[in-house]
Protein backbone atom coordinates (compact mmCIF):
# COMPACT_ATOMS: atom_id res chain seq x y z
CA UNK A 1 0.00 0.00 0.00
CA UNK A 2 2.78 2.39 0.95
CA UNK A 3 4.64 1.55 -2.26
CA UNK A 4 1.52 2.34 -4.30
CA UNK A 5 1.17 5.73 -2.60
CA UNK A 6 4.86 6.47 -3.24
CA UNK A 7 4.44 5.58 -6.90
CA UNK A 8 1.11 7.19 -7.79
CA UNK A 9 0.86 9.91 -5.12
CA UNK A 10 4.46 10.97 -4.50
CA UNK A 11 3.70 14.46 -3.24
CA UNK A 12 0.95 13.17 -0.95
CA UNK A 13 3.45 10.75 0.56
CA UNK A 14 6.10 13.46 1.03
CA UNK A 15 3.71 15.56 3.10
CA UNK A 16 3.32 12.72 5.60
CA UNK A 17 0.72 12.40 8.35
CA UNK A 18 2.12 14.48 11.22
CA UNK A 19 3.90 17.83 11.31
CA UNK A 20 2.67 21.32 10.55
CA UNK A 21 1.75 20.48 6.95
CA UNK A 22 0.83 16.82 7.53
CA UNK A 23 -2.48 15.30 6.52
CA UNK A 24 -3.43 14.49 10.10
CA UNK A 25 -2.86 18.10 11.12
CA UNK A 26 -4.87 19.41 8.17
CA UNK A 27 -7.82 17.13 8.95
CA UNK A 28 -7.71 18.06 12.64
CA UNK A 29 -7.63 21.81 11.88
CA UNK A 30 -10.58 21.52 9.49
CA UNK A 31 -12.64 19.78 12.18
CA UNK A 32 -11.41 22.22 14.84
CA UNK A 33 -12.39 25.32 12.90
CA UNK A 34 -15.70 23.87 11.69
CA UNK A 35 -16.94 22.55 15.02
CA UNK A 36 -15.80 25.36 17.34
CA UNK A 37 -16.88 28.20 15.07
CA UNK A 38 -20.27 26.55 14.52
CA UNK A 39 -20.80 26.12 18.27
CA UNK A 40 -20.08 29.83 18.82
CA UNK A 41 -21.72 31.25 15.70
CA UNK A 42 -24.54 28.70 15.79
CA UNK A 43 -25.58 29.63 19.32
CA UNK A 44 -25.47 33.33 18.43
CA UNK A 45 -27.42 32.65 15.24
CA UNK A 46 -30.05 30.55 17.02
CA UNK A 47 -30.62 33.27 19.63
CA UNK A 48 -30.69 36.00 16.97
CA UNK A 49 -33.08 34.00 14.78
CA UNK A 50 -35.39 33.40 17.73
CA UNK A 51 -35.46 37.08 18.65
CA UNK A 52 -36.06 38.08 15.03
CA UNK A 53 -39.23 35.98 15.15
CA UNK A 54 -40.29 36.94 18.67
CA UNK A 55 -39.81 40.70 18.21
CA UNK A 56 -41.17 40.88 14.67
CA UNK A 57 -44.57 42.51 14.03
CA UNK A 58 -47.13 40.10 15.44
CA UNK A 59 -44.53 38.26 17.54
CA UNK A 60 -45.10 37.45 21.20
CA UNK A 61 -42.43 40.01 22.20
CA UNK A 62 -43.16 42.51 19.44
CA UNK A 63 -40.64 45.34 19.55
CA UNK A 64 -40.12 47.36 16.39
CA UNK A 65 -36.87 48.97 17.55
CA UNK A 66 -35.22 45.73 18.68
CA UNK A 67 -36.36 43.95 15.51
CA UNK A 68 -35.09 46.76 13.26
CA UNK A 69 -31.63 46.83 14.88
CA UNK A 70 -31.20 43.04 14.91
CA UNK A 71 -32.50 42.69 11.37
CA UNK A 72 -30.09 45.32 10.03
CA UNK A 73 -27.08 43.94 11.94
CA UNK A 74 -27.83 40.47 10.57
CA UNK A 75 -28.24 41.80 7.03
CA UNK A 76 -24.99 43.78 7.15
CA UNK A 77 -22.87 40.88 8.38
CA UNK A 78 -24.61 38.53 5.95
CA UNK A 79 -23.71 40.81 3.03
CA UNK A 80 -19.95 41.00 3.74
CA UNK A 81 -17.95 38.44 1.71
CA UNK A 82 -16.01 36.16 4.05
CA UNK A 83 -12.57 36.95 2.62
CA UNK A 84 -13.22 40.68 3.23
CA UNK A 85 -14.56 39.97 6.72
CA UNK A 86 -11.24 38.29 7.53
CA UNK A 87 -9.37 41.53 6.87
CA UNK A 88 -12.04 43.89 8.17
CA UNK A 89 -12.22 42.48 11.70
CA UNK A 90 -8.53 41.66 12.07
CA UNK A 91 -8.03 44.28 14.84
CA UNK A 92 -11.02 42.86 16.70
CA UNK A 93 -9.64 39.33 16.25
CA UNK A 94 -6.30 40.42 17.72
CA UNK A 95 -8.08 41.98 20.68
CA UNK A 96 -10.08 38.80 21.35
CA UNK A 97 -7.49 36.04 20.87
CA UNK A 98 -4.21 37.99 20.91
CA UNK A 99 -3.22 37.18 17.33
CA UNK A 100 -4.49 37.76 13.81
CA UNK A 101 -3.12 34.56 12.25
CA UNK A 102 -3.59 30.86 12.81
CA UNK A 103 -6.56 28.53 13.32
CA UNK A 104 -7.65 30.08 16.61
CA UNK A 105 -7.68 33.54 15.05
CA UNK A 106 -9.82 32.15 12.23
CA UNK A 107 -12.52 31.17 14.73
CA UNK A 108 -13.55 34.81 15.19
CA UNK A 109 -14.38 35.64 11.54
CA UNK A 110 -15.76 32.14 10.97
CA UNK A 111 -18.13 32.52 13.92
CA UNK A 112 -19.21 35.96 12.74
CA UNK A 113 -19.84 34.53 9.26
CA UNK A 114 -21.96 31.69 10.67
CA UNK A 115 -24.02 33.92 12.96
CA UNK A 116 -26.01 35.94 10.34
CA UNK A 117 -26.32 33.03 7.91
CA UNK A 118 -27.74 30.69 10.55
CA UNK A 119 -29.87 33.46 12.09
CA UNK A 120 -31.67 33.98 8.77
CA UNK A 121 -32.15 30.24 8.34
CA UNK A 122 -33.62 29.95 11.84
CA UNK A 123 -35.86 32.97 11.25
CA UNK A 124 -37.30 31.45 8.08
CA UNK A 125 -37.90 28.06 9.73
CA UNK A 126 -39.63 29.47 12.81
CA UNK A 127 -41.64 32.05 10.87
CA UNK A 128 -43.18 29.25 8.78
CA UNK A 129 -44.43 27.25 11.77
CA UNK A 130 -48.18 26.83 12.17
CA UNK A 131 -49.40 29.88 14.08
CA UNK A 132 -52.19 27.79 15.50
CA UNK A 133 -49.75 25.82 17.63
CA UNK A 134 -48.30 29.02 19.12
CA UNK A 135 -51.74 30.50 19.71
CA UNK A 136 -52.84 27.28 21.42
CA UNK A 137 -49.85 27.49 23.77
CA UNK A 138 -50.72 31.11 24.56
CA UNK A 139 -54.34 30.16 25.17
CA UNK A 140 -53.39 27.71 27.93
CA UNK A 141 -51.28 30.34 29.69
CA UNK A 142 -47.80 29.48 28.41
CA UNK A 143 -45.16 32.10 29.22
CA UNK A 144 -42.44 33.34 26.85
CA UNK A 145 -39.99 30.55 27.75
CA UNK A 146 -42.68 27.93 27.21
CA UNK A 147 -43.46 29.34 23.78
CA UNK A 148 -39.76 29.40 22.86
CA UNK A 149 -39.71 25.71 23.76
CA UNK A 150 -42.72 25.14 21.48
CA UNK A 151 -40.95 26.94 18.62
CA UNK A 152 -37.83 24.81 19.03
CA UNK A 153 -39.69 21.50 19.37
CA UNK A 154 -41.99 22.13 16.42
CA UNK A 155 -39.19 23.43 14.22
CA UNK A 156 -36.56 20.83 15.20
CA UNK A 157 -36.56 18.77 11.95
CA UNK A 158 -36.15 21.90 9.82
CA UNK A 159 -33.61 23.34 12.26
CA UNK A 160 -31.49 20.22 11.75
CA UNK A 161 -31.85 20.63 8.01
CA UNK A 162 -30.63 24.25 8.06
CA UNK A 163 -27.85 23.27 10.48
CA UNK A 164 -26.66 20.80 7.84
CA UNK A 165 -26.65 23.53 5.18
CA UNK A 166 -24.77 25.88 7.51
CA UNK A 167 -22.10 23.30 8.37
CA UNK A 168 -21.51 22.52 4.70
CA UNK A 169 -21.13 26.23 3.94
CA UNK A 170 -18.76 26.56 6.89
CA UNK A 171 -16.49 23.78 5.62
CA UNK A 172 -16.05 25.82 2.44
CA UNK A 173 -15.22 28.95 4.42
CA UNK A 174 -12.48 27.14 6.37
CA UNK A 175 -10.66 26.85 3.05
CA UNK A 176 -10.60 30.65 2.71
CA UNK A 177 -9.36 30.91 6.31
CA UNK A 178 -6.03 29.71 4.92
CA UNK A 179 -5.50 33.34 3.92
CA UNK A 180 -4.60 34.05 7.57
CA UNK A 181 -2.53 30.92 8.04
CA UNK A 182 -5.31 28.83 9.58
CA UNK A 183 -4.32 25.62 7.79
CA UNK A 184 -6.81 22.84 7.12
CA UNK A 185 -7.60 20.75 4.05
CA UNK A 186 -8.64 23.74 1.96
CA UNK A 187 -5.32 25.41 2.61
CA UNK A 188 -3.48 22.19 1.73
CA UNK A 189 -5.35 21.98 -1.58
CA UNK A 190 -4.38 25.55 -2.51
CA UNK A 191 -0.99 26.19 -0.88
CA UNK A 192 0.57 22.74 -1.14
CA UNK A 193 -1.32 21.47 -4.17
CA UNK A 194 -2.42 24.08 -6.68
CA UNK A 195 0.28 26.70 -6.05
CA UNK A 196 3.08 24.10 -6.16
CA UNK A 197 1.60 22.21 -9.12
CA UNK A 198 1.16 19.06 -6.99
CA UNK A 199 -2.01 17.77 -8.59
CA UNK A 200 -2.17 14.63 -6.43
CA UNK A 201 -2.23 16.77 -3.26
CA UNK A 202 -5.03 18.96 -4.62
CA UNK A 203 -7.08 15.92 -5.65
CA UNK A 204 -6.72 14.10 -2.31
CA UNK A 205 -7.50 17.23 -0.25
CA UNK A 206 -10.59 17.82 -2.42
CA UNK A 207 -11.73 14.21 -2.03
CA UNK A 208 -11.34 14.41 1.76
CA UNK A 209 -13.38 17.64 1.85
CA UNK A 210 -16.08 16.03 -0.29
CA UNK A 211 -16.20 13.01 2.03
CA UNK A 212 -16.63 15.33 5.01
CA UNK A 213 -19.44 17.21 3.26
CA UNK A 214 -21.16 13.96 2.23
CA UNK A 215 -20.94 12.73 5.83
CA UNK A 216 -22.47 15.96 7.18
CA UNK A 217 -25.26 15.74 4.59
CA UNK A 218 -25.93 12.07 5.33
CA UNK A 219 -26.01 12.65 9.09
CA UNK A 220 -28.28 15.69 8.72
CA UNK A 221 -30.71 13.83 6.44
CA UNK A 222 -30.73 10.81 8.78
CA UNK A 223 -31.48 12.90 11.88
CA UNK A 224 -34.15 14.91 10.06
CA UNK A 225 -35.95 11.74 8.94
CA UNK A 226 -35.58 10.15 12.37
CA UNK A 227 -37.10 13.12 14.20
CA UNK A 228 -39.79 13.80 11.58
CA UNK A 229 -41.13 10.24 11.94
CA UNK A 230 -41.31 10.24 15.73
Amino acid sequence: MVDLIKTFLPNVYKMGWAGQAGWGTAIYLTFYMTIISFLIGGILGLVAGLFLVLTAPGGILENKTAFFILDKVTSIFRAIPFIILLALINPFTRMIVGTGIGPTAALVPLSLAVFPFFARQVQVVLSELDRGVIEAAQAVGANSWDIIGVYLREGLPDLIRVTTVTLISLVGETAMAGAIGAGGLGNVAIAYGYQRFNQDVTILATVLLLLLIFFIQFLGDFLTRKISHR
